[in-house]
């Protein structure tokens, strides 16, 4: 069984290859095959998630490599979605600037203060949850599948209140753990 630990990593990467023709799908304006690309990365997410707990098939790799995967592919959905018009560029702005501060912030400790654990917080996953929730309500709503049209006003304010406050949150923790850590 030992030999099979490389599935989780595979799929990881699957997830990352998949990025491209996700990306250009949306770009083109073919939401349904985007839709379904979205779902095969979703699925390949749960299942190496799956296969890394329940075999404990963890790496180091696949602990910095997944989740790398999943920021990227939502990125690249805010990024087209902004890019051809649907969302507004302030809602893109503030996605991608939350997580530069946070990757700035973790660089900043990581070499500062001490080696840095990637560790996501209730509010950043929270944030992380509403924005694959935007992300795949627009991308129904624009492939022409049944999705309210109220949903996308009311994500766009959603994504953008929990950005601010995991942003937030991930500074006042890691600020006062680097505080503390530079005190003793």
């Amino acid at each position: 069984m030992h030999r099979w630990r490389w599935i989780p990593n595979a799929l990881t990467f699957l997830r990352i290859l998949l990025i491209i023709p996700f990306a250009g799908a949306l770009l083109e304006g073919n939401y349904r095959l985007s839709l379904f690309i979205f779902a095969v990365a979703a699925v390949t997410d749960a299942l190496d998630g799956f296969l890394a707990r329940y075999f404990h098939w963890r790496s180091r790799l696949g602990a910095v490599a997944d989740p790398l995967a999943d920021k990227a592919l939502l990125i690249s959905a805010y990024l087209m979605l902004t890019y051809t018009g649907i969302l507004p560029v302030w809602l893109f702005a503030l996605v991608l600037g939350r997580d530069l501060v946070i990757v700035a912030g973790g660089l900043m400790y990581h070499y500062g203060v001490g080696r840095f654990e990637m560790e996501p917080s209730i509010p950043g996953k929270i944030n992380t949850f509403i924005q694959v929730l935007m992300a795949l309500a627009v991308i129904i709503l624009m492939a022409g599948l049944p999705m309210q049209l109220w949903v996308m006003e009311i994500g766009i304010l959603l994504v953008a209140v929990s950005a601010i406050f995991s942003g937030f949150h991930y500074i006042l923790v890691w600020g006062m753990r680097a505080w503390r850590a530079k005190r003793s």
